[in-house]
């Protein structure tokens, strides 16, 4: 092995444990944040957003571990890593929708519900 090789295996083993780190934070972020955060809607901005990019920190890290120490390209990481970036938003997304619809209320300090403002201005004309 020469030495730019053995640099380049060096530099991709710091990229994969700073992926696997900074995932396993977002992840234990995610976790004290449905824990603290007071309302549905903080607690599902706390669980989706830090959650995918923690999720998809540790699937690249695993993805990149396979195809350079291994030689494996693993399709279902790249598949799995492109879902939760699609349908953890949007399930999310809907997951609100449908509280704001049941009459649950967010926390408002400060700050106007735009989504009440938007229905009142339709109801109005």
């Amino acid at each position: 092995m020469t030495e730019t090789e053995m640099f380049f295996q060096i530099i991709i083993n710091i990229l994969i444990i700073l992926s696997i780190l900074i995932g396993a934070f977002l992840i234990v972020s995610a976790s004290i944040g449905i824990i603290r955060f007071p309302d549905v809607y903080t607690k599902l901005h706390a669980a989706t957003k830090a959650s995918t990019l923690g999720i998809a920190g540790i699937l690249i890290a695993a993805f990149l571990y396979l195809y350079l120490h291994h030689d494996i390209i693993s399709g279902k990481l790249l598949i799995a890593i492109l879902f939760m970036m699609i349908t953890n938003p949007v399930s999310a997304h809907m997951i609100s929708r449908a509280a704001h619809s049941k009459g649950i209320s967010p926390v408002i300090k400060n700050r106007n519900d735009a989504y009440e403002q938007y229905k009142a201005n339709l109801n109005n004309k």
